[in-house]
């Protein structure tokens, strides 16, 4: 009798486990995924933690935007390797939307340094431009509500050097959102730079 209790216990016990890793693979989204999503975690003040083995996560694209061909000066002279969180994508691939909760996360790398006028240098493969040293991330994120201001994202710096910072706070609309919002191709994200997003 014990033995039949403790065995209907360990069957409840693990369907309502399942049942709850079942949920939080679906949670935010307007599709079902195979795959358990990584959501955005944030701290009791409301700052984002940077997000966990975003190395691992898709990736889309790395644009760059050197300061040899941005008169020294370039806002962003960096890479920018950007990934997008896997159940994300697989809802996106489907959908053509991105899901609540997506996150994008950008690592910054600098080229190294430059050999000619117009920041790129020569290596066995040729004259160009080549990754160096990483340089922090910025890291958004989709939540209708959350960021209802901005738009529907939210935008984030874990700092424009290394180490990236554990946590960072809300960037003003004015700093991010506004520069998506008048040139991004689709819902705030520059798919236009991004093959695998603007298929």
């Amino acid at each position: 009798m014990k033995t039949h209790l403790v065995a209907s216990a360990l069957t409840v016990g693990l369907s309502v486990s399942l049942t709850a890793i079942f949920a939080y693979g679906q949670s935010a989204t307007d599709a079902p995924t195979s795959k358990s999503r990584y959501l955005p975690e944030y701290t009791a003040d409301g700052d984002l933690i940077l997000p966990k083995n975003f190395r691992e996560w898709v990736f889309v694209g790395s644009p760059i935007t050197p300061n040899g061909l941005n008169g020294g000066h370039a806002n962003f002279p960096e890479y920018h390797n950007v990934y997008i969180e896997p159940g994300s994508y697989e809802i996106y691939k489907k959908t053509k939307v991105f899901p609540e909760g997506t996150i994008l996360f950008k690592e910054l790398q600098l080229s190294l340094p430059a050999e000619n006028p117009d920041g790129s240098r020569t290596e066995p493969s040729g004259r160009g431009y080549f990754p160096g040293a990483f340089n922090g991330a910025d890291v958004t994120v989709k939540d209708s509500k959350r960021y209802a201001d901005a738009g529907g994202w939210g935008f984030y710096n874990f700092n424009h050097h290394e180490p990236k910072a554990p946590t960072a706070k809300l960037k003003p609309v004015s700093e991010c959102a506004y520069c998506h919002q008048q040139s991004a191709k689709k819902d705030e994200v520059w798919t236009q730079f991004y093959r695998l997003l603007d298929e």
